[in-house]
């Protein structure tokens, strides 16, 4: 039988304890007050956060990719961040990927047993091909879980970079992943319930990772979302407030230069900025390695 004692994302709330015969209004409260601490836990993990940032960018400019492994919940939000950079990076699909065991079907329902196999995950890393240029993430709101447990260690046999995510303390992940990021967010307002509060934490750290990662290699001008894809009417006004904002011009001319561009909004930015064509602009950017700063420096 596991071990929970020692893990404090298993152990009773004190402030709930009689959480059943709370009022709605009280037990929101509660929750709220809770909910708050979150991001404070995380202030002392920003070092290690830092370091995992850092080995993120290493990753892509050495045309590596980022994949995020986790099960139940913590697999989940890996697959969501995963899914969020092509629209908002402009990213290809298989730049960032997430992996959650039992497989897609297990982002809608729980696949059982799935999450206590080592070699599953070692299986998963190999069907992706796997290589030292990439970096995997294993997300784990225990610390123990021996899917994510075998997939690190299987990246650290080829040489991949690996960062752990946990919610507690001295984890099994943290001790196998080069980076650990360990963060006490301590006991659920619903004891046990690691979809609160812990998971709140992985997706704050997730946003990190990918945000920051991504301004790294170029993908962000001044704090706007440079390579942001078109793929809907929502998001063709966005691009148009971007280059505006961005350039500071006209709505006519920023709808010009993105028609000249084809679309593409960091190139539209870049002709404006550098009063020059495309094909001026496209050298430029690709001199930079994609970083509109790096051209009008």
């Amino acid at each position: 039988m596991i071990n929970l004692n020692n893990m404090t994302t298993e152990k009773q709330n004190t402030k709930t304890m009689n959480l059943d015969q709370m009022s709605v209004i009280e037990a929101l409260k509660v929750m709220n007050q809770e909910d708050q601490q979150v991001a404070k836990a995380i202030e002392p993990v920003l070092p290690a956060i830092e370091q995992a940032v850092k080995s993120i960018i290493s990753s892509f400019e050495s045309n590596g990719r980022l994949i995020y492994i986790g099960a139940g919940t913590s697999g989940r939000l890996g697959v969501l961040d995963a899914a969020e950079c092509p629209p908002t990076f402009g990213t290809p699909p298989e730049k960032v990927i997430g992996l959650i065991a039992g497989g897609e079907k297990a982002f809608t329902k729980a696949v059982e047993g799935a999450e206590d196999s080592r070699t599953l995950a070692e299986q998963d890393l190999k069907e992706l091909q796997l290589k030292e240029n990439d970096i995997v993430v294993g997300l784990a709101a225990s610390g123990r879980t021996p899917y994510v447990i075998g997939a690190l260690n299987y990246a650290n046999s080829i040489g991949a970079k690996t960062v752990a995510i946990a919610c507690n303390q001295h984890s099994p992940i943290g001790k196998v992943a080069t980076v650990p990021i360990e963060v006490t967010t301590g006991p659920e307002v619903l004891s046990g319930s690691t979809r609160l509060k812990a998971a709140t934490a992985q997706k704050l750290i997730l946003n990190m990772l990918s945000t920051i990662s991504m301004v790294g290699i170029g993908k962000v001008y001044k704090n706007l979302m440079v390579d942001l894809q078109t793929t809907n009417q929502k998001l063709e006004t966005r691009a148009l407030r971007i280059v505006m904002a961005a350039t500071e011009v006209d709505m006519e001319t920023a709808k010009a230069k993105l028609k000249e561009g084809e679309g593409d909004v960091k190139l539209a930015i870049t002709m404006i900025l550098l009063g020059s064509d495309i094909t001026t602009a496209k050298a430029s950017l690709e001199k930079a390695n994609g970083h509109i700063r790096k051209t009008i420096q």
